[in-house]
Parts: C-alpha cells; structure tokens; sequence
C-alpha cells in the first residue's frame, strides 16, 4: 500500500519549517555579520559572483593536479538546476541523471564511467561521507536530497586517485561540501513551477554566546510531467553552532530529512513505439519509496606556527524502502509481476583527524600531514519479491557490520621557484561479517589494500604552470558479494517448484584497485581567460558489482579508460563571462571476451556498456550587472554503448537550461528559471536489457530510457531581512 508521507508529511516536519519561515519573513532589517563569519556569497540578491573560483580557475601555485578545482557559492546559487543533484554539474565532465523517482540518488557519469549512485566518486558534507557502502540498491548510493544549496559555500572537486586524504570510491574522483556557519542575511524564499513542483526555504544565523547559531528549513514538492505524479515530498531541518574560523574553530551540526515519492522508472521503448504506453507513463504504477536521514557531526581546526589540526566525528541515521519493476514478467507472470523491494537500515560513525606540520629543512618550504580516518557501518538489508508493494517472499535478509581504518601520510615540498612536489601514502584495512537468513551466505573476512600516490608540478612560465599525477585508489564493493556462495534467489525459486538444488554464485573481491596517470596544465596567458587541460589513463582492476535487484555477483572484467579534457573560462566584458569545458574518453574492458557475460548473450565485445565517450557543458552569466542575474546553460551527454559490442547504442542528449533574475528592491528579488529552453525528446538515460510485458511470451531484448522532462518554468521570490 502506497506510503501515506506521499500525500503529507508529518506535522512534527511541517511545523518546524512553517515557523522558521515566519520567522524569517517577518524581520525588518538586516541583521550584522559578526567576526569571524565566514563569507556567504548564497545571498539571492547579491549575486555578483567575482571573476576568481571558476570551474578552470583555481589559482596558480596553489593546485595539486590540472583536473582539480573550485566552485564558488555565487555560481552554485547561479547556476539553473532542476534538482539538488544537479549542483554537483558545476564540476565539469560530470552528467547527473535520473532514472526513477526524484527520492531516489542521481546516476553520475565522469570519466568514462557510468558511476551507477556513487561507486566510483567519493562524496563528502562537512567532511561527512555521503556514499553508502553495501548498500540495498547500489554499491556507493549517494543520494544528495538531504543538502540544502543556499547553506553551502565553495565546493571543491577532484578528479583521479591522486589525494592520499581520500580514500574508498575515490577514483574517477570526488566532491567535497562545507555548509557555512553563518549568513550575513536572513534568507527565506518560495518558488512554484509549471510541473507541479513548488518549494519553501528560510534561514537564520544569530549570534549566541561565544558563537553563532545557523537554523534553516525546507519543504519541497515535486510532481513532473508523468502520468502518475511522482509526488516527492521532502522536509529538511538544519541546526548548527560554531565558534571561530575554519582555521580556528569548531562547529556542531545536526540534520534531518525525510522524504517519499512515487516512481516513474525507465520504460521500454517498444512499448512507446507500439503506442502502447505515452513517454510519461509507467509498465509498473506502484513503484516508489520512501527514506529517512538524521546526523550529528563535530568539526574541530586549529592552526598556529607549529601545525594545523582538523578533526571531525559524526554519527548517522538512515532508513531506505524502494520498491522497483524494471523487467515486468521475465520471472512471474501477470498477474504477480516481479516487482522487489530493497530495504535499508543503518547506522554510520566515523571519525577523521590530521595534523600537517610545517618544515624547513635546508631552507626548503615543506609541510608533513599525517591523518587517520575510520568508519564503521552497522546495517540491516533485505531484499524481497512483491506485488504491489505487499511482499510474497523474502529473498535474503543480512546483518552486516562494516568497518575501516585508514592511515595516511603526505609531504608537501617547494624544491625551487618553479618545481614542488606532492607525494603520499595510503594504508587502509577492512573488516566485514555478514549474518544472512542463508546460512551458506555468511561468512567474515578482513582485507588491506596499499595506496601509494605523487604529483609533480613545475613552473610556472608564462602563466602557465604543468603536473603530472600518479596514484593508486581504490573502491569498496558490496560485503554480501564478496562473502555469498549461493544465488538466493534462483535457489529460493528451485525450492518453490520442488526443486532443491542450490545455485552457486562466484565472489567478487571486497575491495578493487584503481590506477591513474594524469598530465596536464592550468593557463592564464591569454588575458582575462583561465584555462586547464589534462590528459588521463585510469586502469580499474575489475568492474565487478554486486546487483542489489537480485541480491547477485555480476563477473567483472579489467578495464582501461584514457582521455583528455579541457575547460576554460573567459570574462569577456566586465559584466559578461562564459565557461565551457569538454571531456572525450575511450573506455574499453582490456581482456578477452568470449561473450558469456554480455548485455546479450553472443555478442563479445571490448565496450563498456554507459561510458560516455563525450560529455561537454557551458555557460554564459551576467556578472556584477546589479539589479540583473542571468545565465544561460548548455550540457552534452553523449552517445553511449549499451552492450559490448557497441551494436546498440543511446542517443545523446543536448539541453539548455536558463535563468534570469530581478532585484526589485533591496531585500527582494524575483527569479525566473527555464527548463529544457528548447523542449528537447532526448532521454536521461538508457539501459538495454530483456524485459517482458503482460501481453508477451518471452523476454525481449530492448533499450530502456526515461525521458527528459518537457520545457519548464519555475518562479521564484527570494527575500533578505
């Protein structure tokens, strides 16, 4: 039975935000920064976003590798986006998609990697990993609804194994978040679209004691173009206390979300053709789901001549139910259908600390870091066949306990004016158990892995400086496939039709190797442009995933990406900047195929289905053109394989999205955003697979798409007080 939040969340959620809100809305002025605030460039008003922190323009002298970089808090509050999610595409090269309802985690795509939820970017809030080990749908699930944009300030992003302080997912790259600590205004805003989405935000930052206190509250609604609305409803609370700096302070912070929806999943495309289903429709209309998120972190710096340190503890709640069909009637016939629901209960803690000591042996500048960061992850996980939402049987049901250490150490030397060096060293030891309903499918086990990772960087001449990277990372894969010998449920299906013989199911490694090469520049030779370059080769020892849809090891084969991007920013005009970046990429499995483990049987092939080859994006802004904010912008997701012979193939996707905003007076602005500018039919994304409707006999290989949603509107009032 459908989950009663989908129609109206709980009064306890509600009325937070709805006093908040009041709250802020009814104050008269603005309230003064107190000292040591850290700068809040989210204000919705004062959008004059400067000239520096631009996807290709962290600074000279100060970056590590050619493909890393900054994005400022104006150009996150800037940029035109559809869903939270989508703030991660200020990191250039990345797609963000969406392939079921707006409650469940994007799809990223990144360096030639189809990256599912997040198993191969490692994605942190306030040094708080938001990736899900072993989780019920998908290795790394990072689901980013919980993030409230305006309270963030710059983000920073990275792109291969080279950062001895990141450790599991990151190997095609990582984000990392902060939320700031106070605002240098009240903010409250409302906004409503043309697809039944409207939304309510509002935050304040008071001074209180020593320190400061940060509230802020959102409730968000979506419905989209779909047949049966996704009905997303979303409620987020966030309470903070912080003393101090970034460099010298401490912050305590506390979250809450709580989310359901209905799920509009990819549908086949036969059946679009045949006029039997519209785009909008669903094969299966009670898929959905609802989540539940709860944290409390600590944050602690302090820096002097002698070194700086930086600790961080959090605890977090969370609780997942997803109920999905995504092949119909392959297994069970209609009326039954082979719907399944994945359930998720867990609780995370974990702690990082680090102490970089400044040197100057033989008069060279140099600085030490030494850092330990550990986590441990206590969940429950099920997996079930259902109808309906109500439950048949259970498939498995697991305990497992999920924990790791990491140890790093990193030197950083300036050996002469134009040389420095950046070399680390990463140790990080895994321990899992899994207490399954099948006994055959327990098991512990305990894994290390050695990463060792250096960058050189020489210049710059002309403005330009060079690097070049090497690294080995690694991600974590799923516990339950790494200790499970038996296919539970083709042995739970033996068992129904009276047969008992049991399925093995090969193992896949709990943890798998990734190792990168990069070289690269940053430029700002030509006046008033800043641009980078780099080209990568990044080996991944094994694609191997376990499939949370069938609770089943899926063989993995090595795999070798290689390419090259190039972003560039250019202020044209005083008022005028514009931003593109493109990213090409050849990915490719590197051992032989001999066709037994393909999208479809009997066609081998090098391909790796989901690898991008080209992902481009763009942008044109207004800068400081007061009372006026505008931005145009444009993203490529190009054509991928969708079986690894690359006989058949997704069609790309290119979209534009814009928006323009008003200052009407001092403390308020109205702002329009534009979806889908040109009413593009291209897809989100594509999968090929077989899948079977009531009115078929037999499985059908065919592509799977959800489409992009239509042209849009969403209006926006934003106010300071």
């Amino acid at each position: 039975m459908r989950d009663p939040r989908l129609r109206l969340l709980p009064a306890w959620v509600v009325a937070p935000i709805a006093l908040v809100f009041a709250h802020a809305t009814s104050a008269a002025q603005t309230t003064p920064a107190p000292a040591g605030t850290l700068p809040m460039e989210l204000d919705t008003i004062e959008v004059t976003a400067p000239a520096a922190e631009t996807p290709a323009t962290t600074s000279l002298g100060h970056s590590d590798t050619a493909s890393e970089g900054t994005i400022s808090a104006q150009q996150i509050e800037q940029q035109p986006r559809y869903r939270v999610g989508e703030i991660l595409e200020a990191m250039p090269g990345l797609i963000i998609t969406q392939h079921s309802g707006e409650g469940k985690a994007n799809q990223y795509f990144l360096r030639g990697f189809d990256l599912d939820h997040g198993t191969d970017i490692a994605i942190s809030l306030d040094d708080m990993p938001v990736n899900m080990r072993t989780h019920a749908h998908g290795q790394g699930y990072s689901d980013l609804n919980f993030i409230i944009p305006e309270l963030l300030g710059d983000l920073q992003y990275s792109k291969g194994p080279y950062f001895a302080a990141l450790g599991d997912f990151d190997t095609a790259g990582a984000v990392q978040m902060n939320y700031v600590d106070t605002l240098p205004h009240d903010l409250a805003s409302v906004s409503l679209g043309t697809l039944g989405d409207y939304r309510g935000f509002a935050a304040m930052s008071r001074p209180w004691g020593a320190g400061n206190v940060l509230v802020a509250a959102e409730y968000a609604h979506t419905d989209g173009p779909w047949t049966i609305p996704d009905n997303f409803n979303k409620g987020n609370l966030v309470l903070r206390y912080s003393q101090g700096t970034a460099e010298n302070g401490f912050s305590f912070t506390g979250a809450y979300m709580d989310d359901a929806f209905h799920a509009t999943n990819q549908i086949p495309q036969r059946a679009v053709l045949s006029g039997q289903i519209s785009p909008w429709d669903a094969i299966d209309p009670s898929d959905g789901g609802n989540s539940e998120r709860y944290s409390l972190s600590a944050k602690y710096a302090a820096t002097d001549d002698a070194g700086a340190l930086k600790a961080n503890v959090y605890a977090i709640g969370y609780r997942l139910n997803l109920w999905n069909d995504f092949d119909y009637f392959v297994t069970f016939p209609p009326p039954i259908g082979d719907q399944f629901k994945q359930a998720d209960r867990r609780k995370i803690y974990g702690a990082n600390v680090s102490y970089a000591i400044p040197a100057h042996p033989f008069g060279l500048d140099m600085t030490n870091t030494v850092g330990f960061q550990t986590r441990n992850d206590d969940i429950h996980v099920g997996l079930a066949e259902t109808t309906a939402e109500v439950t048949r049987f259970t498939v498995r049901d697991d305990h497992v306990i999920e924990s790791s250490a990491g140890l790093y150490v990193e030197n950083r030397t300036k050996w002469l004016d134009k040389l420095r060096t950046i070399t680390g060293l990463r140790e990080d030891l895994y321990y899992g158990s899994d207490s399954s309903s099948l006994a055959a499918n327990s098991g512990s086990l305990v894994r290390q892995i050695t990463s060792p990772k250096g960058t050189v960087v020489v210049g710059p001449w002309y403005d330009t400086e060079f690097y070049s990277s090497v690294g080995q990372g690694f991600h974590s894969n799923d516990l339950r496939g790494a200790v499970t010998s038996v296919d539970a449920l083709a042995t739970e299906l033996n068992q129904q039709q009276g047969n008992n013989t049991i399925v093995s199911q090969s193992k896949t490694p709990l943890l798998t190797r990734a190792t990168g090469y990069e070289v690269g520049l940053r430029s700002e030779i030509v006046p008033g442009m800043k641009t980078s370059a780099d080209v990568f080769v990044l080996d991944l020892d094994s694609e191997a995933t376990f499939d949370g849809d069938e609770a089943g090891t899926t063989p993995g084969r090595p795999s070798r990406r290689v390419g090259f991007e190039l972003n560039a920013d250019y202020r044209v005009l005083a008022w005028l900047a514009l931003d593109g970046s493109v990213a090409f990429t050849r990915a490719r499995y590197t051992n032989a195929d001999d066709g037994t483990a393909d999208t479809e049987p009997g066609h081998p092939g090098n391909y790796i289905p989901g690898a991008a080859k080209i992902i481009a994006s763009g942008s044109a802004r207004l800068v400081d053109l007061d009372p006026w904010s505008a931005e145009l912008r444009f993203r490529f997701f190009g054509r991928r394989p969708l079986i690894e012979d690359d006989s058949v193939t997704s069609r790309p996707t290119a979209m534009f999205d814009a928006q323009v905003g008003y200052r009407v007076t001092e403390h308020l602005q109205v702002r329009l955003d534009l979806f889908n500018l040109f009413n593009s039919k291209a897809h989100q994304i594509d999968y090929y697979y077989p899948s079977q409707l009531a009115n078929e006999t037999a499985p059908v290989y065919d592509i799977h798409y959800k489409p992009v949603e239509p042209l849009s509107a969403r209006l926006s009032l934003n106010g300071t007080f």
